[in-house]
């Protein structure tokens, strides 16, 4: 079986840079080509393995509080909250928070000042995400852009070695 040509090799006859002049996407795709290793994976997975747990759970309290079911939910809750203290505590004389609800605003004011930062936290993880999603498809581009280079040298070898040979055979008339 043929050996494979190394990574410096690799490197002048398909970028035409040496080893050292490589950026560090460049090395790496060199070297699963050499080590015939496969570029592609789920960043996904790549993400998940990183994270922390305040990165993953800000991620599903995003989920959650933007979602339709939650906004409903919240209606709801809003709804019964305002009823309960004015229609139903507020004939009985004992609301617990009468009109115009300062105790309700007071946990909508919290319920906002700690979702929001949570919600940027979560946007964050996924600018962070999709930028290792680009330099992973940058990567896989690039070994699909080589692997095609590679081939096609290959292909014009065979050409030259056929031509070559065409020219040697002599001609059957």
């Amino acid at each position: 079986m043929k050996e494979r040509p190394s990574v410096e090799k690799l490197a002048i006859d398909l970028l035409g840079k040496s080893l050292d002049e490589l950026e560090t996407e460049e090395a790496k795709v060199l070297h699963h080509i050499h080590h015939a290793q496969r570029t592609s994976r789920d960043v996904g997975d790549i993400v998940d393995e990183q994270s922390t747990f305040g990165e993953r759970l800000s991620d599903k309290v995003a989920a959650v509080g933007g979602s339709w079911k939650f906004i409903m939910v919240f209606a709801a809750v809003l709804l019964g909250w305002m009823l309960l203290n004015s229609q139903i505590l507020g004939k009985l004389g004992t609301p617990f928070d009468p009109y115009p609800f300062i105790f309700l605003n007071l946990m909508l004011s919290t319920v906002a000042a700690i979702q929001a930062p949570i919600i940027m936290m979560s946007q964050n993880r996924q600018s962070a995400k999709d930028r290792i999603a680009a330099a992973h498809d940058y990567e896989v581009n690039l070994r699909a852009e080589l692997e095609i280079l590679s081939l096609h040298a290959k292909i014009d070898a065979l050409l030259d070695i056929i031509d070559r040979q065409s020219a040697r055979a002599p001609s059957v008339s």
